[in-house]
C-alpha cells in the first residue's frame, strides 16, 4: 500500500463569497471548524472530535491508510493555509485493495459550485495512490443530491444498510466504484455530501 503524497497545487473553485476554495490536507487544527460544519450538516448523526482525531492519526507517514482534505475560502489578499473559512471536507480509508469514502461535506452556501466533485476527485486520487481496486461508500437514501454526484463518477448501488444512520434510523444506500483510477465525472457540477 502506498501512502498518499501531500497535495500539490490544485485549481481553485470560485466560492459563493467571491473567494476561492482551496483544497489542502486536513490537520488537527481543522477539527474544531470541521465539527462546526459537521453539526450544521449532520445534526442527528454528527461525528465526534474523537472520531476525527482517530482518523487523522492514520493519515500521515509511510503506513498511512487515510486521506482527509479540507476546502477553505481565502479572504481577499489571504494566501496562507488556515487563513480562510472552512467550507468543506472529505475523508477516505483504505484497507488492502478496498477504499471507503468515510465522509464528504460541503457548506450549503457552496452547493452547486463543483466543490463536492473536487473533494471526491481528491479522494479517488488517494484511492488510486493507495492502490485500491474499488471504492465503497454509504449515503443516506434521502440524499439524492449526493447520490447523483456519486453516479456521475461511476458509483453504482449495490445494496442497503437498514437503520445505518442513527438516531434517526435512516437507511444507507451502499454504492461501489470499480477501478477508481479510470473514474471521470460525467456532465456539469452537482453538489452533494455524505458520511458513512
Amino acid at each position: 500500500m502506498t501512502a498518499y503524497p501531500s497535495p500539490g497545487h490544485r485549481p481553485s473553485t470560485t466560492s459563493s463569497h467571491g473567494g476561492a476554495a482551496h483544497l489542502r490536507e486536513m490537520r488537527w487544527w481543522d477539527i474544531e471548524p470541521v465539527l462546526e460544519l459537521e453539526h450544521e450538516l449532520f445534526p442527528e448523526d454528527a461525528w465526534s472530535a474523537g472520531m476525527f482525531w482517530s482518523e487523522l492519526a492514520h493519515a500521515r507517514g509511510p503506513l498511512a491508510t487515510r486521506r482527509y482534505v479540507v476546502a477553505e475560502t481565502m479572504p481577499d489578499g489571504g494566501s496562507a493555509a488556515g487563513d480562510g473559512r472552512l467550507v468543506g471536507y472529505a475523508g477516505l480509508a483504505a484497507a488492502g485493495d478496498l477504499g471507503d469514502v468515510q465522509t464528504i461535506a460541503v457548506a450549503r452556501e457552496e452547493w452547486g459550485t463543483g466543490l463536492g466533485a473536487r473533494l471526491l476527485t481528491d479522494l479517488l486520487g488517494a484511492a488510486t495512490a493507495f492502490e485500491c481496486a474499488e471504492v465503497l461508500l454509504e449515503v443516506r437514501v434521502d440524499n439524492t443530491r449526493a447520490q447523483r454526484l456519486y453516479e456521475r463518477f461511476g458509483f453504482e448501488p449495490i445494496g442497503f444498510r437498514r437503520g445505518y444512520y442513527q438516531p434517526g434510523n435512516v437507511d444507507a444506500l451502499v454504492m461501489r466504484l470499480s477501478d477508481p483510477a479510470s473514474s471521470v465525472p460525467v456532465d456539469g457540477p452537482v453538489q452533494g455530501e455524505s458520511h458513512g
